[in-house]
């Protein structure tokens, strides 16, 4: 890839990866605030400032590499600090302040579905970069959000799963989030590899986040001026 074609790239999926890593983030401190903890919003959390969620492995150096060498990219923001004592019903509040990051991420691709209008009447370059901008912003945000619904924690679907199972199973699974990153590394590396070698395709979160995006997109779709095999299009 050369200096220009690097440039480019950078320039139509910077923006919508840290917009969608920013809001995602801003988000559950928002919600958390809103509950009963400030925890979040003491700490600089609620803010549209990317610096402020940014991890400078986990947001930046390894989801480079791996755009770059490696056909799935993998990365995480700094956590968003709460403190589920603070809030009004813990265990309930808990699972919403996680279902809040994936929301607006729903939400932002809804919003990007309808701005996809925009570049046509803009046209040229300008209209051809930001279509572009659109439809990464679109993807990023709906495999973001439908990946953190991965019912493991720390991942939010896991958080959300604690906040609704019965108290008792919901203790053990909150005892997973220990190994959580090793769970969600060996899903994602190490047993799409091994069976690769056994002669099947086996890919656990893969099978996950395409089968939950197709409705989501099917939805996203029945609430734009697109149908789904449009986005789909676009998008891929």
């Amino acid at each position: 890839m050369d200096i220009a074609s690097l440039g480019h790239a950078l320039s139509v999926w910077l923006l919508p990866i840290i917009t969608a890593i920013t809001l995602h983030e801003a988000a559950h401190g928002w919600a958390a605030d809103r509950l009963g903890d400030d925890t979040a919003r003491r700490a600089g959390r609620v803010s549209l400032n990317p610096v402020r969620h940014v991890d400078p492995v986990g947001t930046v150096l390894l989801p480079g590499v791996l755009l770059m060498f490696a056909p799935i990219v993998f990365g995480w923001a700094k956590p968003v600090p709460v403190q589920p004592g603070r809030l009004r019903r813990p265990r309930r509040d808990m699972a919403l302040v996680a279902a809040a990051g994936p929301a607006l991420n729903f939400v932002l691709a809804l919003a990007c579905a309808w701005l996809l209008v925009v570049p046509a009447l803009i046209g040229g370059d300008g209209g051809l970069w930001l279509q572009q901008n659109l439809l990464n912003a679109l993807l990023i945000n709906l495999v973001l959000g439908v990946f953190n619904l991965f019912p493991i924690p720390p991942l939010d679907g896991g958080r959300i799963a604690v906040g609704v199972l019965p108290a008792a199973l919901a203790r053990r699974w909150a005892g997973l989030e220990r190994y959580g990153l090793v769970i969600l590394l060996a899903l994602l590396f190490v047993v799409p590899l091994v069976t690769r070698q056994l002669g099947m395709e086996v890919s656990p979160l893969a099978t996950f986040v395409f089968g939950v995006l197709r409705p989501v997109v099917a939805l996203v779709a029945a609430l734009s001026p697109w149908s789904a095999g449009q986005l789909w299009g676009a998008m891929l």
